[in-house]
Formats: C-alpha cells, structure tokens, sequence
C-alpha cells in the first residue's frame, strides 16, 4: 500500500515545531545562565570576614540606616526586625547570591509570583510562591485593577516581603543582629547633641512624617498622621521630643512606608466607622425634615389666603349686603393697602 510523503513546506509542520525550539532555547540560555553564576561563586568563593565588613560598613551610612529596621506592636510589646532595604544591602553585600521576584503567571485577574533567594556556593535555596490579585481595597470597597503599571506596584509590594524573608533565611543570623545593633549606633549618633542639631533632626522628621513621606502608594492620599498625634503619643511637643523617641519615630516610618503596620497601631487616629456615618447622617436628616416642618406648619396656621379680583369683588357685595363683617374680612383675608381701604370705606 502506498503511504503520503509529507509535504516539507506544510505550514503545520512549522507551527508545532517553532514553539517548541523557541521553549527549549529559553530553557538553555537559562540553564547556561545558572551553570555561569555557579561557576563564578566556586571560583571566587566569598571572603565571611571582608563580608562581614562591607555589611558594617554599609550599615554605618546615615540614610541606609534611617531606613533599615521597622517596628511594629504585638501583644503589648514593640516587636523589631530589619526592613527591606537592609535586607537588600545584606543580600548584595554577602556575595555570591541570586535573589529576586518574578511572575511565573497572570492569568484570571491572578498573579502567580515566586520570591527567591539561593546562596551559590553552599546550594541553599529558599523560595515561597504567592498570589496576587489584581484587587485593592479602596473607600468606596474593592476596586479591580486594569493598568499594567498598578498591577506591576501591587506585585513589587506584596513579592518585597516575601524576598526580605528569603534574603533573612539564606544570611547568617549573627550577621543580621550585628548590621541591626550598628544601624542603632549610626541613628543615636545621628541625631545630634546640641539643642540645634536636634531641632534640625526634628524638622527633617516631621517633613517625612507629616507632610510628604506617608502617603498611599495607590490612593495617593496622606495616612492622616499629624503634629498633634505625635504630641500625644509623647506627651510632649514636637520641640521637646529627647533622641531616643526621633529613633523611634524613624522605625515607625519605616514600618509605615513598608507596610508592616497601620497609623492606627502607632497614633490616637480617629476612623469614622461606616455604621457611625450612617447613623450621623441620618440624625442630620431627621434635623433637616424637623427643621423643614416647622416652619411649614407655622406658615400654614399663620398665612391668609389673598383673595383674586373676582374674590374680591364677591367679598365686597357681601359686606354690602351684610352678609360678612368687616373685620371678618380684614381678620380672614390678605388684602393689599386698596383693598383694606375698601372694604373700610364700606
């Protein structure tokens, strides 16, 4: 029996082949990518002690260690970590370390996302793969997100805790607690010791704080953090607060940008619940229909009909027949200055 001889110039035949060699390159140039780096990290394996020093060295700049612990209240107590940045700058000052975030898919309004970080030379890898989605709780309830740019920031925001825990479980414990205990020698020294370095410290804080630094990445609105809620907390004016108390403002701000904690943790801050609101505006609507009532009730019993020109004019004949009085008229009736003239004369 004779067979077909398959047409090499089919379309088909391109089509299922073209997706497969294109999926097996990317996966060599991956795999070539992960042979290079594991190759670099046997050959120039890290120095602990140089490391070690680069990460104290790092932690003693001023900037980096304003921003590197967050602090957030449980259970009564004040509980602290390294934040974000710091995790970044242990990660890229260790050596030797593959760490990031990516999207493995997006699909159904759902991003799935892995968090990563391998240690090249020891071949510990730690990763945690999460969902995202494409959802935020605004004001008027949740809003469904369409913009790439706001799904890309949703993504950043949620992948960047899960790497500061990858980066935390892959770097030494000891060498966490040492770059924490100098970031809070370069705070306390930061702060000032004359009454004008602290005053300028302060100023700075409160311009972080109050005016521009805490504000909702996606609402793009202010927390709602003001001087006077600072001043409770203390007890004390913004002028008299002492060096320990600005080091833990600098925390709180950190866990605030992060979004490790809410205003309402740290600050006596006043959130009008939905039912309070309800409530509220329905008692300004009863007082608004009270208000509207009484005077239309008081207009009612008080105001007189005005009589028309064929009103008047029968109201004139009865006067003059007896009929009605004249100060039953006057008494019943809003007559203009003619007509009470009028009905007088009769």
């Amino acid at each position: 029996m004779n067979q077909m001889v398959k047409n090499p110039f089919q379309q088909t035949a391109v089509s299922e082949v073209l997706p497969n060699t294109m999926t097996e390159v990317k996966s060599q140039r991956e795999a070539s990518e992960i042979q290079a780096m594991v190759f670099m990290a046997k050959q120039f394996p890290r120095n602990q002690i140089q490391a070690a020093d680069r990460i104290l060295n790092a932690c003693t700049r001023q900037t980096l260690a304003d921003s590197a612990v967050y602090s957030y209240p449980r259970g009564g107590q004040n509980v602290e970590g390294p934040s974000i940045r710091l995790a970044e700058v242990l990660a890229q000052n260790w050596g030797n370390l593959d760490f990031g975030i990516r999207e493995l898919s997006q699909e159904n309004g759902v991003s799935t996302v892995e968090a990563y970080a391998w240690d090249l030379e020891t071949n510990v890898r730690q990763a945690k793969v999460f969902q995202v989605a494409h959802k935020r709780m605004a004001k008027g309830g949740t809003k469904t997100l369409t913009d790439p740019r706001d799904i890309y920031e949703m993504v950043a925001n949620q992948g960047s805790r899960r790497l500061r825990a990858c980066i935390l479980s892959i770097i030494p414990g000891d060498i966490v607690e040492a770059a924490l205990a100098q970031c809070s020698v370069t705070q306390a020294a930061s702060v000032g010791a004359t009454p004008e370095e602290i005053k300028e410290t302060i100023r700075k804080l409160e311009d972080s704080i109050i005016h521009d630094g805490l504000t909702d990445a996606f609402e793009n609105s202010h927390m709602g953090i003001t001087a006077e809620n600072i001043q409770d907390r203390y007890q004390c004016r913004l002028e008299a607060i002492r060096p320990a108390q600005i080091v833990e403002l600098r925390k709180i701000y950190t866990s605030l940008k992060d979004g490790m904690s809410k205003p309402s943790d740290w600050f006596a801050i006043q959130e009008v619940k939905k039912s309070d609101a309800q409530d509220l505006n329905a008692m300004v609507d009863d007082s608004a229909t009270a208000i509207e009532e009484k005077p239309k009730s008081t207009t009612e019993t008080t105001t007189k009909p005005t009589p028309t020109e064929e009103q008047f004019a029968a109201l004139v004949e009865a006067v003059s027949t007896g009929v009605k009085e004249v100060s039953e008229v006057l008494e019943e009736y809003a007559l203009t200055e003619e007509q009470a003239a009028e009905i007088n004369a009769l």
